[in-house]
């Protein structure tokens, strides 16, 4: 059972809630009175398809990853988090231009472009899980 106190408009309340049955109805003493309140079923949770070895975003967009020109991608050199994308596909950049910023260790690391050229695919999103030799962002 608890126990709460409650003033409203300057009227003090003591409301004590006991247990709830299987209909989902709960006996509640208000100022020694009680009654019997039927309580709103909670939604389930959405339950999401987990692959092993994989993080959740990169289970649901292997398709538009499996795309990517690898050969030419900026790739993660140690395994973290993504925490920024700081380019846009079109984006014309210059080698040592920040890309990515990567999580990893507790240290967030600037992840620089290699060559000047055009972004034509970012691989990665915000919060994504990746490890090491991931391609993050393709430049050409």
């Amino acid at each position: 059972m608890k126990e709460f106190k409650y003033t409203i408009g300057g009227k003090e309340y003591k409301v004590e809630i006991g247990n709830v049955n299987d209909e989902n109805v709960a006996e509640i003493k208000v100022n020694g009175e009680t009654f019997s309140v039927q309580l709103e079923k909670q939604a389930e949770p959405k339950k999401k398809k987990v692959e092993l070895g994989k993080p959740v975003e990169a289970a649901e967009e292997t398709s538009a990853a499996a795309n990517i020109n690898v050969n030419n991608a900026v790739k993660a050199p140690l395994p973290g988090t993504i925490t920024a994308v700081e380019v846009t596909v079109g984006q014309e950049v210059k080698a040592g231009d920040t890309v990515v910023v990567l999580e990893a260790m507790k240290m967030q690391n600037s992840i620089e472009a290699e060559k000047d050229g055009k972004v034509t695919a970012v691989a990665v999103k915000v919060g994504q899980a990746v490890l090491e030799d991931d391609p993050l962002v393709v430049i050409e």
